[in-house]
């Protein structure tokens, strides 16, 4: 199972396997308060393709086709986590305020993709 959870919202034990999937760690939050098993900054946007996105919804569609183009070179990090997900949950934490425009949700659809889900 793949969910996806703002970091600044309490960790839960049902999150299971908790990995942040921000290139920036989230203002404000302590490593004790966020409960990650892993930060993989590799499977962040890019600095650039982040900046020119600004969490603008407008820019959504073009930001989904940048960022899972940039995600090719992360093929293997992302089967592995499909691969976690399918005995135990994962939640990729992301920082956004945006709930429905951030890259937790681009790499959910693209990870339940590889499950063929």
């Amino acid at each position: 199972m793949i969910q996806i959870k703002r970091a600044y919202d309490p960790a839960a034990k049902q999150d299971g396997q908790r990995i942040l999937v921000d290139r920036l760690w989230p203002r404000g939050v302590s490593k004790e308060k966020a409960k990650l098993d892993r930060w993989a900054k590799e499977l962040a946007p890019s600095t650039e393709l982040r900046k020119w996105f600004g969490h603008d919804p407008v820019r959504w569609t073009e930001f989904q086709k940048r960022y899972r183009k940039e995600l090719h070179a992360q093929d293997e990090d992302l089967k592995e986590i499909a691969k976690t997900s399918r005995h135990s949950t994962v939640t990729l934490i992301y920082g956004a305020k945006d709930q429905l425009h951030n890259e937790a949700v681009v790499l959910r659809d693209l990870i339940l993709k590889l499950l063929g889900e």
